[in-house]
């Protein structure tokens, strides 16, 4: 598996779209943290999603999950997805984006490039463990965010 990028701009500047669950039942959401490295001698993605999200529950019910990458001319897209529930709406349908199978999930035909995890870790993030002025910022009245690690098994271009 080969991927070259601009490591501190992927998720920042570009965006993707987290995806769990499967072609029968799923949900996406934007994502703008997140980060791509290794651990426990494995290639590995890390994405956050807030406990109030509807993706956290596909999350916590699968084994996978795809972060996907898509062209500039997304943006607005993502938007719309980073910022309305599932819950609330057709996402996908109002989208426009075209699901596809990748293995055991979604991702999506439109990307540039998916990278298909295994799910190996998840745990909370504690505010009572951030700098103050971080955990009032992000957590002062939101839900806080559960930190995934996945298992890069496949990089799709």
């Amino acid at each position: 598996m080969n991927f070259t990028t601009d490591i501190f701009e992927t998720f920042d500047k570009q965006w993707a779209l987290l995806t769990a669950g499967d072609m029968e039942k799923f949900n996406t959401m934007t994502v703008s943290w997140g980060g791509l490295g290794t651990i426990w001698g494995k290639p590995v993605a890390t994405v956050y999603v807030r406990t109030s999200r509807l993706t956290h529950d596909f999350m916590d019910d699968g084994e996978f999950f795809t972060v996907s990458f898509f062209p500039e001319e997304y943006k607005k897209t993502l938007g719309v997805l980073g910022s309305k529930s599932g819950r609330d709406m057709d996402k996908m349908h109002e989208s426009g984006l075209t699901a596809k199978a990748i293995g055991e999930t979604v991702t999506f035909e439109e990307a540039t490039v998916t990278f298909v995890c295994r799910k190996l870790f998840k745990q909370q993030l504690d505010p009572a463990n951030m700098r103050p002025e971080i955990a009032e910022q992000f957590y002062g009245k939101d839900a806080p965010h559960d930190m995934y690690i996945g298992e890069v098994v496949e990089i799709v271009k």
